[in-house]
């Protein structure tokens, strides 16, 4: 492993059964947060992982590390961990069903675009993706939330953030190669660049479910959209 990444790992309550494997969804922190967000902010995932039969994976992405290796520091490489070492640590030591079909890679805010960024990146690996809040482009907020840490000042490195961008990432994707599902409030600053992924999705004729309700960049809003995408990739598991 390049370092060592803490994790919060929920099974279910029929993980006392030895003879069971389990899907597994991986979800994402937001910027300034850590592995431990999502559990202190939103404890009905305990109830959640029960109801629907899996394992959740809660990785660290640092305070701002976008889930890049970054261009910069060669030291921080989050998508190496987030999206390689930590799965294969926790299909190695846990009961999982240890194929795309039954992993799945979603988050909020900086980790919205970190799911569709890894999950795009490693095909092969994850079969379901989603996003909540994402900031699924970039490029609008070159000076914000430490961005340019990783890739560079946009106005020298463009191309950088041309090739970091999830928006530009789904021209990768062929239709029904992945499941997606994609969630923002609106009156989430975010509204705009999640509508026009929406909107390029169309364009490029790629099945995907989009939501847009009532709600800002907040928990009130993630504590509700978590259960919705919990929901998809459970049908997805399941099919």
């Amino acid at each position: 492993m390049s370092k060592y990444v803490k994790a919060v790992v929920i099974t279910p309550a029929s993980y006392k059964d030895k003879s069971k494997r389990f899907p597994v969804v991986y979800l994402l922190h937001g910027y300034s947060d850590s592995y431990s967000g999502w559990v202190k902010k939103v404890p009905d995932l305990l109830n959640e992982v029960d109801q629907y039969d899996m394992i959740i994976v809660c990785p660290d992405g640092a305070y701002g590390s976008w889930y890049f290796d970054s261009l910069t520091d060669s030291t921080k490489r989050y998508e190496t961990n987030v999206a390689i070492e930590v799965p294969n640590y926790i299909d190695k030591h846990y009961r999982t069903i240890a194929d795309r079909k039954a992993r799945a890679i979603t988050g909020l805010s900086m980790g919205g675009h970190g799911a569709f960024y890894l999950g795009i990146r490693h095909k092969d690996f994850f079969g379901a993706i989603g996003s909540m809040s994402g900031g699924v482009d970039i490029r609008p907020f070159p000076n914000n939330w430490d961005i340019k840490k990783s890739l560079g000042d946009y106005s020298t490195n463009v191309d950088n953030w041309n090739k970091h961008t999830v928006i530009n990432l789904v021209e990768q994707v062929e239709n029904n190669e992945q499941r997606m599902i994609i969630d923002c409030g609106v009156d989430d600053f975010f509204l705009q660049v999640n509508r026009n992924l929406h909107q390029k999705l169309l364009a490029q004729k790629l099945n995907h479910d989009y939501i847009e309700r009532p709600g800002a960049h907040n928990w009130l809003y993630w504590n509700n959209a978590v259960k919705y995408q919990l929901l998809y990739f459970s049908i997805f598991f399941k099919s």
